[in-house]
């Protein structure tokens, strides 16, 4: 009999242990419960010029281009989360309309600390400027603007450390450093120590009554550019050529927005102006024709870019936009080894003028048609029309001002 009672109990004891763990075991996952979105998109794009031909001046930058035709968009899938009471967790995988998978953003950001400042490490999208920080389906507009296309590849997408203050005042005032690995245009990714490129920015703004409210900021980007080889780019010869640049590239820019919503009801109707401005330079070696002559000497220019938008939100599902770009490509300094190859100024400032309506059923879904006259490749005008969808599923926090 004792035995009988002893196994029972035994038996007791490891049911009851089992029970516990079992327990433990769901309140561990459920402990884990990000918030996961993901993003669909797509467009229909008719364009009367190929996409790949760069702005006028512009061909040593980026081209990202449109798609023509029935195209899927870039499909996001976001994770985010608190780790535990002094980190938070956010992730942003991109999959790609021709397959694979590229990783926007990972990154961990402080949660705890004090004084008004925020740690952020990993991947981000970086604090320059007012665009740059917002994801795609999040943009007023189909694209980004030139500037931003020519400059930045559309965005500015950074390895590294991110610290920024916030000051403890009524007016919003914040200020903030970063120093990265310069991995996307106009940096390098090259294998090396230490950073390779370094963003300070600050940003104040302020309510105006219940109706009013704007936000102003200035930035400075600092990188090194290794061997950037541009390719098919024109010359004094007629032809096209390989360029490769070795330099400092240095861009200021300066943002502004102001918001108006009557009573303060922005859900009803808003309306929104916002500009922003980049002047950047390279100051290095231009090596010509690196499949050919292969001539290294001195390169100098200033290049600088605009837009002026303004989104109006007439009722609580419609919006219109009307968006202005215009370009400078500088007139460049030129070693006197290449000044009868390269071209020193194209006389020319590429422009755009775009028109958009959407209707937005809810927060999480927004139809779109695009209507654009591009003239940012000399002699070749483009006439544009869009058509997008983007469709939100599951958790999606709220995006910045």
């Amino acid at each position: 009999m004792f035995k009988r009672i002893c196994s029972s109990t035994a038996m007791a004891v490891l049911l009851s242990h089992s029970i516990l763990a079992s327990a433990a075991g769901t309140a561990s996952e459920n402990a884990f419960n990000p918030a996961l979105s993901f993003i669909l998109s797509g467009t229909y794009g008719s364009l009367q010029r190929d996409p790949a031909i760069p702005a006028t001046g512009f061909a040593m930058n980026p081209v990202p281009g449109h798609e023509q035709g029935f195209n899927l968009g870039e499909s996001e899938l976001g994770i985010s989360a608190n780790v535990d009471p002094q980190f938070r967790g956010v992730a942003t995988i991109s999959l790609l309309p021709a397959g694979g998978a590229s990783v926007e953003n990972a990154f961990v950001q402080t949660t705890a600390l004090e004084d008004g400042l925020n740690l952020k490490f990993g991947r981000y999208f970086s604090g320059l400027g007012y665009l740059n920080e917002q994801h795609a389906h999040t943009w007023d507009f189909v694209d980004q603007p030139l500037v931003y296309s020519v400059l930045w590849g559309d965005q500015l997408n950074e390895d590294g450390v991110q610290l920024k203050w916030l000051a403890p005042t009524d007016m919003f005032v914040e200020i903030g450093g970063e120093i990265g690995k310069g991995r996307n245009f106009p940096g390098t990714d090259t294998a090396k120590n230490g950073s390779g490129a370094g963003v300070l920015f600050a940003h104040v703004g302020d309510d105006i009554g219940i109706e009013y409210s704007w936000r102003a900021g200035l930035s400075l980007y600092q990188t090194k550019q290794t061997k950037a080889l541009s390719t098919d780019v024109p010359n004094l010869l007629g032809t096209t050529r390989s360029d490769s640049f070795t330099g400092t590239s240095t861009t200021a820019g300066l943002d502004f927005v102001w918001k108006y919503s009557p009573n303060g009801n922005f859900r009803e109707r808003y309306l929104k102006v916002q500009s922003e401005y980049f002047r950047r330079k390279q100051n290095g070696q231009l090596t010509f024709d690196t499949t050919g002559v292969n001539i290294t000497d001195g390169y100098t220019v200033v290049q600088s870019g605009w837009y002026v938008q303004s989104v109006y939100q007439f009722m609580p599902a419609w919006r219109t936009g009307l968006r202005y770009d215009r370009l400078d490509p500088g007139t460049a300094t030129v070693g006197a080894l290449n000044a009868d190859n390269v071209i020193a100024s194209y006389a020319y400032n590429p422009s755009r003028l775009t028109w958009m309506a959407d209707y937005s059923p809810s927060e999480f879904s927004r139809i779109r048609l695009q209507f654009a006259h591009d003239n940012s490749r000399q002699g070749l005008p483009d006439n544009q029309v869009f058509v997008q969808y983007i469709m939100a599923l599951g958790a999606h926090g709220a995006h910045q001002y």
